[in-house]
């Protein structure tokens, strides 16, 4: 698939995704609108019951065309005409709450023109579980009545999301499938980036396997010619070419190899107390050939006084192998590559610094990542496969140990291992 398509297929998904979350949001706001008239209907049928009720009783002559009034969204008041007995309210309200299957939680209280507030409440709990709403202390008063009294429903929202129970399984469900569709695309996306890494991968195992491979055809054809056979020196120097090309062949297999096993965690650490100083040293010494070939300079600033560590010998001389090669290669002019240690408060730093092409700071965490290569915009010569720092940050993971990385476009680059004493 295209890359064009894949943006494509997630700005499509993306919109799609949006669209039916918004329009399963308004048919939820919707329902809910239409559970909250419905209360309120049932709430003003059951209140304008009880008024009746209570004016029948009490021989009230002239019933109140609307005695019920919503002063707020949970809060109702009810005019009578008479007074009020408590008890007889508290049962009617109970029964037509309950014939209307309006089941939720309620309070109500009378007003008490001589104290001018509202008293003889009482909260009463509809279902035992469910609820740990606090009655309220009292309830407001209504200054356009002289005999009424109020009702207060504080679990309204409560019980109106529990009576729209479909409607939350049904948005749970669609969030789940948009959260599985979501989790598909981004495979996807995972997918397309492992086959363009593949791809890449490919690229340069052929590209440095055909050059040595080249080299060794071409010597190897050589040798038969008799002028080189007769020639000593002719001779010993293609021996030489097709030794170096096949050890570098080799080199390249075992690097390949050496990261398949780490990726799988096929390998163990044989751990030894070495000095990380003398390692180093060694190290330094293999890489003279090569930087005299490139002009480069290795500057060791070995500072660092507590130098033991416990640590595998061929795979810590290989992690800093690799670190050092890299410098090399990607410090084209007058390489300058520094080994720097140093003693923290519980650690021993392992620096390598060079004066290369830099790394932007968006591709610090990708370098780590298996067959990565930084973009290096007009440089076309810098051989690798793209697994060497994968491997030495799988490396540093299996001994426990930490790897930091400076770098700017341009100014160089400074990798430090951090070593706990």
């Amino acid at each position: 698939m295209k890359r064009n398509s894949i943006k494509i297929l997630v700005l499509l998904g993306a919109i799609a995704s949006l669209g039916i979350i918004l329009i399963q949001m308004y048919w939820v706001g919707k329902a809910f609108n239409l559970e909250d008239k419905q209360f309120q209907q049932s709430v003003f049928i059951a209140l304008k019951n009880v008024s009746e009720k209570l004016a029948a009783r009490n021989y009230v002559p002239k019933q109140l065309t609307n005695p019920v009034n919503q002063v707020s969204s949970n809060y109702y008041v009810v005019n009578i005409n008479s007074g009020i007995n408590a008890n007889l309210l508290e049962y009617y309200l109970k029964s037509e709450f309950s014939a209307l299957n309006i089941n939720t939680d309620f309070e109500y209280a009378i007003y008490d023109c001589d104290q001018n507030k509202m008293v003889y409440g009482n909260y009463i709990k509809v279902l035992e579980s469910g609820t740990n709403a606090k009655p309220t202390s009292q309830l407001p008063t209504y200054n356009q009545y002289t005999y009424y009294f109020g009702v207060n429903f504080p679990q309204r929202t409560k019980y109106l999301v529990q009576n729209m129970d479909i409607w939350i399984v049904t948005s749970l469900f669609l969030f789940l499938v948009i959260a599985f569709f979501v989790y598909a695309l981004f495979v996807v996306l995972e997918q397309k980036r492992y086959s363009e890494v593949q791809k890449d991968f490919i690229n340069n195992l052929t590209h440095e396997f055909k050059t040595p491979i080249s080299t060794i055809s071409i010597s190897a054809s050589a040798l038969s010619r008799s002028d080189v056979n007769s020639n000593m020196s002719k001779l010993l120097n293609y021996v030489g070419i097709i030794t170096k090309e096949a050890n570098r062949l080799n080199q390249h297999v075992e690097n390949i190899l050496n990261i398949n096993k780490v990726s799988q965690n096929d390998f163990q650490l044989q751990k030894e107390c070495l000095d990380a100083h003398v390692l180093i040293h060694e190290i330094a010494n293999d890489f003279e050939t090569s930087m005299k070939e490139k002009g480069a300079i290795l500057v060791l600033s070995l500072k660092a006084d507590r130098t033991m560590i416990d640590t595998d010998r061929l795979h810590f001389t290989n992690l800093l192998y690799n670190l050092i090669d890299n410098a090399l290669k990607y410090s084209p002019v007058n390489p300058h590559i520094e080994i720097i240690t140093e003693n923290m408060a519980q650690s021993l730093q392992i620096s390598i610094k060079d004066n290369g092409i830099g790394i932007n700071k968006e591709y610090h965490k990708k370098v780590f990542l298996n067959f990565f290569r930084v973009p290096t915009g007009n440089l076309h010569n810098v051989k690798g496969f793209g697994i060497g720092l994968s491997y030495v940050k799988s490396i540093l993971d299996a001994h426990k140990w930490k790897i930091s990385l400076e770098s700017e476009l341009g100014k160089g680059s400074t990798f430090k291992i951090i070593i706990p004493n």
